[in-house]
């Protein structure tokens, strides 16, 4: 299991230290960055009030093992930057779990009827994870992200609330 509590100045340098290189960044938190990622920038991420980031909680080991975040800059709230970000806990669950976790937050303990989120159309896994939830493919909204010498295609997800209710039954 997973908990999501609030991400602090305390977290930065732990944040700081998963992020290796430009692609990473990008991967993980699209264009809203710049690598390397400073204290500076991290503080302006947790004070603007249409963020909502989390650090990702173990509840076995009590180890902090990713960040995700809740964004509000529209109408649709959207998950992002969400990150397993201990190689040792990929491919446990625990992005289903943070996923739930931050759709129940949207759904259960919020007004919100409707979410959605950004990835790039290389990452499978991640994919296979939001669809595994109940996120579908919105086919008319696409992004192209510029990065070294290529561009990442984006693909927007979205989910309501009655089909993740009903996924989750």
């Amino acid at each position: 299991m997973i908990t999501l509590l609030p991400f602090e100045e305390a977290d930065f340098d732990r944040f700081k230290s998963w992020i290796r290189s430009p692609e990473e960044l990008l991967q993980f938190a699209g264009p809203y960055f710049s690598f390397p990622v400073t204290d500076e920038q991290l503080k302006k991420y947790i004070d603007d009030p249409r963020r909502r980031p989390y650090k990702i909680v173990s509840t076995e080991t009590h180890n902090v093992i990713g960040h995700c975040e809740l964004n509000f800059e529209r109408s649709i709230p959207r998950l992002s930057r969400i990150l397993i970000a201990d190689n040792t806990e990929r491919n446990k669950g625990y992005g289903k779990k943070t996923i739930n976790a931050m759709l129940k937050l949207l759904f259960i303990d919020d007004i919100y009827d409707k979410a959605d989120l950004n990835v790039f159309e290389w990452n499978s896994s991640a994919i296979k994870c939001y669809e595994g939830v109940g996120f579908e493919i919105n086919e008319s909204i696409t992004t192209e992200t510029p990065i070294g010498n290529g561009i990442w295609k984006g693909l927007n997800m979205q989910i309501t609330k009655s089909d993740w209710l009903a996924k989750t039954q």
